[in-house]
């Protein structure tokens, strides 16, 4: 739809039955989130919160919660869209087949931004403290923006088309911001905003930030969108849309989105950091203090009618998972035809986004299943792992397409248990060590700093993976279950070094005969082993959020040839946390108990929650 603003998109989700309002008072301290968070949990309709304890402006969140709702808000565009992205990645498409992709370019020319005269008739200023002060979980630093499209210029190349909106999370207060002047930045320096301001700090000037709240929902959209290189967040969110990006410029040349609800606008000058987080993320534990980017704020304004849009992040599923099903649903066809030989990747959600990937790609060099290994799908690997946010993962398993053309990514337990049976423990495994891994990724030597590990399958089945426990296991380790066929949750005592984690591997040989080894390929030593086997998530998360590679991953009849690492199995992966891990995210029970009053009958979310 051609929403005008925010405004107007939550009155149509609410004439037809997607949004429902929160009359009560809440608080934006902890009780707003939880709400959030067990709306979300029901499959609920999306949420306005009308009266938020010292604001005055209302709040909406869940608007992406679900698919099928993201999808009713663009119903009028995501398939010209998903053409358009398709486009970019293929344009010769357009010359194959005119008539078929004509809307397409008519859709791309009126998505065009458009630039107005001053605009000020529809905004007021206001305060950063007058916003609504919403902290999610209960280690955060002080309240977040959570839902933001930062915008930039690149100093080199002015004007909106060579502009970044991006998606970066925001401190409004607490640590040592000084309130009302100072705000937060926290994003990565590879990201947009991070190569405008490393251009900004080689001339000594600042760097002018607008950051934007609000507006239509194609524009956070866009700000979280992998776009293909080339083509404009701007552009994308007109398109995605059906109305083109208004801007104005202020007078102190800050540029304005005319349709957000709000518009901070401030300054980031060179070498000027300060101590941002604790922070709930989404991997499932919180991001810690580190000094980002500090944000001098210059003007805070809002429109008269002005509602400041939130989401919750934390251990998937979150509503940021949906966001992704949305991306899918619009650029999966379009990341294939970037990477030669790829049929399709899967950054896993339940194990946190960036710690796993899932791919399959062509395996040609060697045709025949009985002679097939991985060879073209390891050079895929590498391009997987070069490549944008892929390039933070820390555990790919790639498979090869002609082994089975039905499997798919995104069946996390049938795609494992292919790998698995296929797997040379061997042969298979690869590792990138002393490499970058995720900002917020805390398993690793230091930030950015961890290891990869590929795990490639191509050929016939090796093995029928266990189903039953292997003896000899259960009488060394105590409590062990299997998780899924051909892996086990071992609970081992609590960690204490690597040294004592390298005895443990050697009780465990020594323990496991030899004939009960080959169809179990993989344990996983974790703190809590029901836990951790309670679920396909629980195994994923567990494992893969709390462990880098290199360091964590052991093997039983481990050697080295030829600088290659390899075992005869099984894998053993030490996922139980450690003395430098982020805790992880914990709700408060006393807040949970408060939001039940919501849906006592009479009461806004009876029959909700």
């Amino acid at each position: 739809m051609g929403y005008k603003n925010l405004r107007d998109c939550v009155n149509d989700l609410e004439r037809n039955g997607h949004l429902v309002r929160v009359t009560e008072e809440v608080d934006p301290y902890l009780e707003m989130a939880a709400i959030h968070m067990r709306v979300f949990d029901a499959k609920g309709p999306a949420l306005l919160f009308e009266n938020i304890k010292g604001s005055s402006f209302p709040a909406v969140s869940n608007l992406f919660g679900t698919l099928e709702r993201s999808a009713f808000m663009f119903r009028d565009s995501l398939g010209a869209v998903k053409q358009l992205v398709s486009l970019r990645s293929d344009p010769v498409k357009a010359l194959r087949n005119p008539l078929k992709y004509a809307g397409s370019a008519a859709q791309a020319f009126s998505a065009l931004p458009w630039k107005l005269g001053y605009s000020w008739n529809h905004f007021s200023e206001t305060t950063i403290s007058a916003l609504p002060q919403i902290v999610n979980w209960p280690m955060d630093g002080g309240p977040f923006v959570t839902m933001p499209q930062v915008y930039t210029e690149d100093p080199d190349r002015k004007g909106v088309m060579n502009a970044n909106l991006g998606m970066y999370r925001i401190q409004l207060a607490g640590n040592d911001y000084l309130q009302n002047q100072e705000i937060g930045l926290h994003y990565q320096i590879h990201r947009g905003i991070g190569v405008h301001q490393s251009k900004a700090n080689a001339k000594g000037q600042p760097l002018k930030v607008s950051i934007f709240v609000g507006g239509p929902p194609a524009h956070p959209l866009a700000a979280v969108m992998p776009l293909p290189e080339g083509l404009s967040e701007l552009t994308f969110a007109g398109a995605l849309g059906n109305r083109r990006f208004r801007y104005f410029y202020d007078r102190e040349g800050f540029c304005l989105s005319a349709d957000a609800d709000f518009v901070i606008t401030g300054t980031v000058y060179p070498q000027e950091n300060k101590p941002e987080g604790p922070f709930g993320d989404h991997l499932g534990y919180y991001s810690l203090v580190h000094p980002f980017p500090l944000m001098k704020v210059h003007k805070v304004y809002h429109r008269k009618d002005a509602i400041w849009s939130f989401t919750v992040v934390g251990r998937p599923p979150q509503e940021d998972t949906a966001f992704g099903a949305l991306i899918h649903e619009i650029t999966g066809a379009a990341m294939p035809k970037e990477i030669n030989g790829l049929k399709e990747v899967h950054a896993v959600d339940a194990a946190g986004v960036h710690p796993l990937l899932f791919a399959i790609g062509s395996e040609r060099y060697t045709p025949y299943l009985d002679d097939r290994k991985p060879q073209e799908i390891l050079t895929i690997s590498n391009h997987i792992l070069g490549k944008n946010q892929l390039s933070l993962a820390k555990y790919l398993f790639i498979a090869a397409r002609e082994d089975n053309e039905q499997l798919s990514t995104h069946d996390i337990e049938q795609f494992l248990l292919h790998v698995l049976e296929r797997i040379d423990l061997m042969r298979d495994l690869h590792f990138h060590t002393n490499t970058t891994i995720d900002t917020l990724d805390y398993s690793g030597s230091g930030l950015n700093s961890g290891s990869k590990l590929v795990l490639a399958a191509a050929g016939k089945p090796k093995r029928r993976l266990a189903s039953v426990l292997p003896a000899g296991l259960t009488g060394s380790m105590g409590n062990a279950l299997m998780a899924i066929p051909g892996i086990v949750a071992v609970q081992a005592p609590a960690y204490l070094n690597a040294e004592a984690t390298e005895e443990l591997v050697s009780a465990i040989e020594r323990d496991l005969p030899e004939n009960s080894r080959q169809d179990t390929v993989i344990l996983v030593l974790c703190d809590d082993a029901g836990f951790t086997a309670a679920t396909i998530s629980n195994l994923v998360w567990v494992t893969f959020t709390r462990s880098n590679p290199a360091a964590d991953v052991y093997g039983l009849g481990a050697i080295v040839k030829d600088k290659h690492w390899g075992c005869a199995g099984p894998l053993v992966i030490d996922a139980r946390k450690k003395p430098h891990h982020a805790p992880e995210l914990v709700k408060d029970p006393g807040v949970e108990q408060r939001i039940n009053r919501l849906g006592a009958q009479g009461r806004s979310l009876y029959g909700i929650i």
